[in-house]
């Protein structure tokens, strides 16, 4: 018999039981995102206190408004949207007024007008999303992520670190689907950019200018 009986339950079924008053469901909703929230909010909060403090925020209050959650959406995708809201609300603190506003970071984009080119670049051994589970280039990337602005790494945290689909970080940030697309080319392009000159394969540089394939 399984040490942990809800180990196998599926989200959906844990969400009706937890619903229905069982809180040993929630504690295992709790149990199976704790470390992804934590994570998250320490890659946008980046202060490993503050980060705690969203996420116990975050539980609270999913816990609080789960019999309003309609489940048109994964219970991890609600949750990141939380917890994502708590992440900014903390930032908005910490700097004043001057900081982006989650409404901000989540409007849709009305004038875009064409990706920009890079200025430098090169072909990765390997992709940013393989880079993020690795110890050694995580500081790197996640220096770099912090000079993305907000919309641009809250898009790229769900979609490629936490791994959600393009529609459930569209969901999460009420956003369209068209408009995450785009965010997450501006972010991996300025990642790229960013990460090249450290990261790249020197023997295939190319600059701005020069031939290259589309």
């Amino acid at each position: 018999m399984s040490a942990n009986p809800t180990a196998e339950i599926a989200d959906p079924e844990l969400v009706r039981r937890a619903k229905a008053g069982d809180l040993g469901a929630f504690e295992a909703l709790t149990t199976r995102y704790e470390r992804r929230v934590f994570t998250l909010a320490l890659r946008i909060v980046r202060q490993e206190q503050d980060a705690e403090d969203v996420t116990q925020q975050a539980f609270l209050s999913a816990l609080e408004n789960l019999g309003a959650f309609r489940e048109q959406a994964s219970f991890a995708t609600w949750l990141f949207r939380i917890a994502t809201h708590a992440a900014l609300k903390v930032l908005r603190k910490r700097r004043g007024l001057v900081t982006i506003s989650l409404d901000e970071a989540t409007a849709p984009d009305e004038h875009d007008g064409p990706v920009p080119h890079p200025e430098f670049i090169a072909d990765w051994r390997q992709s940013p999303e393989q880079l993020v589970e690795q110890n050694e280039t995580r500081r790197l990337l996640d220096q770099a992520l912090g000079r993305l602005d907000e919309k641009h790494r809250l898009v790229f945290l769900l979609r490629d670190v936490e791994g959600l689909s393009i529609k459930e970080t569209a969901g999460a940030l009420g956003l369209s689907q068209a408009n995450v697309k785009v965010r997450l080319l501006r972010a991996r392009l300025q990642l790229r950019e960013d990460l090249t000159q450290v990261l790249g394969d020197a023997s295939r540089q190319v600059r701005r200018g020069q031939d290259h394939a589309h």
